[in-house]
């Protein structure tokens, strides 16, 4: 079942249920009357995202669609687009729960029957979440999907992947180059700055001057900036060897999207581009 080798899957394991643990504490203590704070909305936020992408690793099906709904609702919450009231945080604890069981049991996860909590999950913030996973937020610009043409940036410090993939995604639109993560911050921010931002970001972990890893973590901080709800943001590919991977393991809470390993198979990346809607 599992895509790679046991000891990381054991470390993925252990770290989501540890911080889906403490993500629980802090909603309980919400619901006893705590403060919500803007750290525990992050900190709740970031591991679910990191065991919903962690799930891809492995080809869990149904912690990853589980973890995916819960992430929507955690996202709308996180950005004020709707309140956290004692009824979401109930519906929210037990979906926690749930992905803690899911989790124990791995080998079964994908017979599990969780339409129960996904419904929930699927009414609970009203039209909100059905216009977050259309592509489309009231009030605001259409994101990622079909009506436009892509606009693309590629972070790479190896010449010929750089051109294997610009030369690729350019069939879809505008395709930018850096050739590290200074330069994509910088590129990211006057895209930002010219109100359109990328659809999709293709970028190395391993990378001179600024690594992918911090680069990804002030991309997020500027849509954050911006207002920008993380799912509704860049797509962000991280483009890896196989002896990196337990890094990209480390880039999921960092928000990273997907992932490829070196060298790039193109028509996995399409494949990528369709499961996003970019396509």
């Amino acid at each position: 079942m599992f895509k790679l080798d046991v000891e990381l899957f054991d470390q993925y394991r252990s770290d989501s249920c540890e911080s889906l643990e403490n993500v629980a504490a802090d909603f309980l203590r919400i619901q006893k009357g705590g403060a919500i704070s803007e750290e525990s909305l992050d900190h709740a936020f970031r591991a679910v995202h990191t065991v919903m992408r962690g799930s891809h690793l492995f080809d869990l099906k149904k912690i990853d669609e589980l973890a995916l709904r819960t992430e929507d609702v955690l996202s709308l919450v996180r950005s004020r687009k709707i309140v956290l009231t004692a009824n979401l945080i109930a519906i929210l604890l037990c979906a926690i729960d749930r992905l803690c069981g899911l989790l124990e049991d791995p080998t079964n996860s994908d017979e599990a029957d969780i339409a129960d909590i996904v419904a929930k999950l699927e009414t609970s913030p009203g039209n909100y979440l059905a216009a977050l996973q259309a592509g489309t937020m009231p009030g605001g610009r259409p994101t990622h999907g079909k009506d436009h043409d892509l606009l693309t940036l590629v972070v790479e410090d190896d010449f010929a992947c750089r051109v294997l993939l610009q030369k690729f995604l350019s069939r879809f639109g505008e395709c930018h180059i850096a050739i590290n993560g200074r330069e994509a911050v910088d590129a990211y921010r006057s895209a930002l700055g010219e109100g359109c931002g990328y659809d999709l970001i293709c970028m190395d972990i391993m990378m001179p001057e600024m690594d992918g890893r911090e680069a990804m973590r002030q991309i997020r901080a500027l849509e954050e900036q911006q207002g920008i709800i993380s799912t509704l943001g860049a797509k962000i590919i991280m483009t890896t060897t196989v002896n990196e991977l337990k890094e990209v393991a480390n880039c999921f809470e960092e928000l990273c999207d997907d992932y490829l390993v070196k060298p790039i198979n193109l028509g996995q990346l399409k494949n990528r581009m369709e499961q996003f809607q970019l396509l």
